[in-house]
């Protein structure tokens, strides 16, 4: 089984080194101090539990080089991606499986989608299509990733908790492709089950992003700080409830309710959210796909969302400020 990681940062560079580890042949896609790093010394995973060890894959920063894959697993930041879909054809074969390892709301969420809105597009995650045309939405097995991670320095990654990586088809089915890629993940070491409702848990990792990512842009918080915080809790809630019924109007189900998964981002403790670390360090923020997809869809479905389309206009004039909005 050949499996190119298409972004070896931090999540990209812990599911390759482990299944480098595991024995199969990983190509990682990467670039800068940190390919330089791979290259020369091989990929240092330290473990949540403070083991370390180095996994030698294939690393590139040229797709050319890697050649066709049975699996690619694109592990880029939401926005990144449209700009890079024309690069990942000599990945390409005709049976390749791309797996979008990516936060947020993805862009092939209506492939197979039955209703009204099946094969709908979303503009603010896909401009213009690109991703829906370079990749085609047939390649695509869903996955939520609920782990954490970073790179400590070029070719070091810490791994910090979680190892949840569940998968799922878009049309629901167990297919023969999603089924041989869960059980090379669960040998890794990941659990990755295949889920026949894949879209539930996007939003239910969504659901935390879209409500604490900006929360904590805008109040330089940490999750814990937000959820006993009584007038930040209030917010959130009142963000993920208008979030819940998006996704109920688009068929979703919510296993838990709102305070219980805000219990759960409070029980991860002073952990500073994605969203806020890009912007301390300047880097692009992930507005679009996180926060601007659930207005787009509350659109879409006729379902209000006043109180994110205010958090994200907010964010978004504070991103644009820090120069971190990719737009």
């Amino acid at each position: 089984m050949k499996i190119c990681i298409f972004g070896a940062g931090a999540i990209g560079g812990h599911v390759g080194a482990l299944l480098s580890r595991a024995g199969l042949d990983v190509t990682l896609i990467a670039r800068g101090p940190h390919l330089a790093a791979m290259k020369q010394h091989g990929l240092t995973l330290v473990t949540g539990d403070g083991d370390e060890f180095i996994a030698r894959p294939r690393c590139t920063d040229d797709p050319v080089e890697a050649g066709i894959q049975d699996y690619v697993l694109i592990a880029l930041k939401a926005h990144s991606v449209p700009l890079v879909a024309d690069r990942m054809a000599p990945l390409l074969g005709p049976d390749t499986v791309v797996v979008p390892v990516v936060n947020g709301i993805p862009w092939w969420y209506f492939h197979k989608l039955e209703g009204p809105y099946e094969d709908h597009r979303i503009a603010c995650v896909d401009p213009d299509d690109r991703q829906w045309t370079h990749i085609g939405p047939e390649r695509v097995v869903g996955c939520v990733v609920w782990t954490s991670a970073e790179i400590q320095q070029p070719g070091v990654i810490k791994h910090s908790y979680g190892n949840r990586m569940p998968l799922g088809e878009p049309d629901g089915s167990r297919s023969e492709r999603a089924l041989q890629l869960s059980k090379a993940m669960i040998a890794a070491g990941l659990k990755s089950p295949i889920r026949p409702k894949i879209r539930n848990e996007i939003w239910m990792k969504l659901w935390g992003n879209l409500s604490f990512n900006p929360v904590s842009a805008l109040t330089d918080a940490t999750l814990e700080n937000l959820a006993t915080d009584r007038g930040c809790r209030d917010l959130l809630r009142a963000m993920m409830e208008e979030g819940r019924a998006v996704g109920e109007a688009l068929g979703a189900e919510f296993p838990m309710d709102v305070d219980t998964r805000i219990k759960a981002a409070e029980e991860v403790g002073a952990h500073r959210t994605s969203m806020l670390q890009d912007l301390d360090q300047g880097r692009p923020m992930e507005i679009d796909a996180l926060v601007s997809s659930v207005v787009e869809l509350g659109r879409l479905v006729g379902v209000p969302t006043p109180t994110i389309a205010l958090v994200h206009a907010l964010v978004v004039r504070r991103a644009r400020e820090a120069g971190c909005y990719p737009g």
